[in-house]
Protein backbone atom coordinates (compact mmCIF):
# COMPACT_ATOMS: atom_id res chain seq x y z
CA UNK A 1 0.00 0.00 0.00
CA UNK A 2 1.14 3.51 -0.86
CA UNK A 3 -0.30 6.65 0.68
CA UNK A 4 0.07 10.09 -0.89
CA UNK A 5 -1.00 13.08 1.18
CA UNK A 6 -1.01 16.72 0.09
CA UNK A 7 -1.08 19.75 2.38
CA UNK A 8 -0.64 23.50 2.27
CA UNK A 9 -3.61 24.68 0.26
CA UNK A 10 -5.82 27.57 1.26
CA UNK A 11 -7.15 31.00 0.39
CA UNK A 12 -4.68 33.65 -0.76
CA UNK A 13 -4.99 37.06 -2.35
CA UNK A 14 -3.77 37.69 -5.91
CA UNK A 15 -0.03 38.24 -5.89
CA UNK A 16 0.40 36.11 -2.80
CA UNK A 17 2.27 32.86 -2.23
CA UNK A 18 1.57 29.36 -1.03
CA UNK A 19 3.73 26.28 -0.56
CA UNK A 20 2.22 22.88 -1.15
CA UNK A 21 3.71 19.68 0.23
CA UNK A 22 3.12 16.07 -0.73
CA UNK A 23 4.44 13.12 1.23
CA UNK A 24 4.45 9.52 0.04
CA UNK A 25 4.58 6.65 2.50
CA UNK A 26 3.94 2.94 2.74
CA UNK A 27 5.56 -0.08 1.17
CA UNK A 28 7.84 1.88 -1.12
CA UNK A 29 10.97 0.47 -2.69
CA UNK A 30 11.66 3.41 -5.00
CA UNK A 31 10.07 6.67 -6.08
CA UNK A 32 10.58 7.96 -9.57
CA UNK A 33 8.90 11.07 -10.95
CA UNK A 34 6.81 13.25 -8.67
CA UNK A 35 4.28 15.59 -10.24
CA UNK A 36 1.75 18.26 -9.41
CA UNK A 37 -1.49 18.48 -11.35
CA UNK A 38 -4.45 20.78 -10.93
CA UNK A 39 -8.09 20.74 -11.88
CA UNK A 40 -10.26 23.81 -11.99
CA UNK A 41 -14.07 23.58 -11.99
CA UNK A 42 -15.34 22.51 -15.39
CA UNK A 43 -11.86 21.88 -16.74
CA UNK A 44 -9.68 18.86 -17.32
CA UNK A 45 -6.88 17.97 -14.95
CA UNK A 46 -3.62 19.45 -16.21
CA UNK A 47 0.04 18.89 -15.43
CA UNK A 48 1.53 21.84 -13.54
CA UNK A 49 5.06 20.65 -12.78
CA UNK A 50 7.15 17.51 -12.83
CA UNK A 51 10.43 16.56 -11.16
CA UNK A 52 12.48 13.44 -11.82
CA UNK A 53 14.57 11.49 -9.35
CA UNK A 54 17.63 13.36 -10.57
CA UNK A 55 16.00 16.75 -10.15
CA UNK A 56 15.12 17.59 -13.74
CA UNK A 57 12.05 19.79 -13.79
CA UNK A 58 9.35 20.70 -16.28
CA UNK A 59 6.59 23.28 -15.97
CA UNK A 60 3.39 24.21 -17.71
CA UNK A 61 3.84 27.43 -19.65
CA UNK A 62 1.18 29.12 -17.51
CA UNK A 63 3.27 28.75 -14.33
CA UNK A 64 6.85 29.15 -15.59
CA UNK A 65 8.71 31.77 -13.61
CA UNK A 66 6.13 31.74 -10.81
CA UNK A 67 6.08 28.15 -9.50
CA UNK A 68 9.00 26.04 -8.35
CA UNK A 69 8.90 22.30 -7.78
CA UNK A 70 11.43 20.59 -5.53
CA UNK A 71 11.79 17.30 -3.71
CA UNK A 72 13.42 15.79 -0.65
CA UNK A 73 14.22 12.20 -1.53
CA UNK A 74 15.10 11.32 2.05
CA UNK A 75 11.57 12.30 3.11
CA UNK A 76 9.76 11.04 -0.01
CA UNK A 77 8.29 14.52 -0.26
CA UNK A 78 7.71 16.93 -3.11
CA UNK A 79 6.97 20.63 -2.77
CA UNK A 80 5.39 23.26 -4.97
CA UNK A 81 6.28 26.85 -4.17
CA UNK A 82 3.72 29.10 -5.80
CA UNK A 83 4.42 32.82 -6.08
CA UNK A 84 2.64 35.70 -7.79
CA UNK A 85 -0.59 33.74 -7.65
CA UNK A 86 -3.41 34.66 -9.99
CA UNK A 87 -7.16 33.97 -9.79
CA UNK A 88 -6.75 31.54 -12.68
CA UNK A 89 -4.50 29.42 -10.48
CA UNK A 90 -7.57 28.53 -8.42
CA UNK A 91 -8.00 24.76 -8.54
CA UNK A 92 -7.67 21.55 -6.62
CA UNK A 93 -4.01 20.58 -6.72
CA UNK A 94 -3.14 16.90 -6.85
CA UNK A 95 0.14 15.14 -6.28
CA UNK A 96 1.07 12.13 -8.39
CA UNK A 97 3.92 9.82 -7.49
CA UNK A 98 5.40 7.12 -9.68
CA UNK A 99 6.57 4.47 -7.28
CA UNK A 100 7.75 0.89 -7.04
CA UNK A 101 6.48 -1.50 -4.40
CA UNK A 102 7.34 -5.16 -4.00
CA UNK A 103 4.64 -6.09 -6.50
CA UNK A 104 3.85 -3.12 -8.69
CA UNK A 105 5.23 -0.03 -10.37
CA UNK A 106 2.65 2.59 -11.04
CA UNK A 107 1.17 6.01 -10.33
CA UNK A 108 -0.38 6.92 -7.03
CA UNK A 109 -2.58 9.97 -6.48
CA UNK A 110 -3.32 12.04 -3.44
CA UNK A 111 -6.77 13.32 -2.51
CA UNK A 112 -5.99 16.89 -3.52
CA UNK A 113 -5.74 20.22 -1.75
CA UNK A 114 -7.80 23.27 -2.64
CA UNK A 115 -6.05 26.48 -3.66
CA UNK A 116 -8.22 29.56 -4.00
CA UNK A 117 -6.82 32.87 -5.23
CA UNK A 118 -9.26 35.67 -4.59
CA UNK A 119 -9.46 39.14 -3.11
Amino acid sequence: QVQVVESGGGLVQPGGSLRLSCAASGSLLSIYAMDWYRQAPGKQRELVAKITTGGTTNYADSVKGRFTISRDNAKNTVYLQMNSLKPEDTAVYYCNVEALTSSYRGSYWGQGTQVTVSS
